[in-house]
């Protein structure tokens, strides 16, 4: 599946129809130690946190977000494995990942002038 500028220009993923299973690269990715990326998500509302600070500097904007989420939406998701941290299992996972990452400003969405000045 084209996944543009998610974070690189020519990244893509890879979904599985028989199992369901969406291997979404670096999205969904997130900062947890070794233990618990083996597990998957069981409070999305506590694992934001994980997830956020990476996914606001280096997705590039929520233009992209939003059309990459349209896209998934029309497949049938169980489950979305980031290739870091937890994954995302059941339906009421993968739709709360979803709507989150369809509204997160990121990228250039949050740049200013304060980004680039001279030291």
């Amino acid at each position: 599946l084209p996944a543009h500028f998610m974070h690189s220009e020519g990244n893509f993923q890879f979904y599985d129809p028989v199992s369901k299973i969406l291997f979404s690269g670096d999205m969904g990715a997130s900062l947890v130690d070794h233990d618990q990326a083996a597990k998957p998500v069981t409070d999305f509302d506590d694992h934001v946190i994980t997830m956020a600070g990476f996914h606001r500097r280096y997705m590039i904007s929520n233009k992209i977000c939003r059309f990459w989420v349209n896209m998934v939406r029309q497949l049938d998701v169980e489950m979305i494995v980031p290739q870091h941290g937890c994954r995302f299992e059941g339906k009421v996972m993968v739709n709360r990942f979803l709507d989150w990452i369809e509204n997160l400003q990121c990228g250039v969405d949050i740049m200013t002038q304060e980004n680039y000045r001279v030291p």
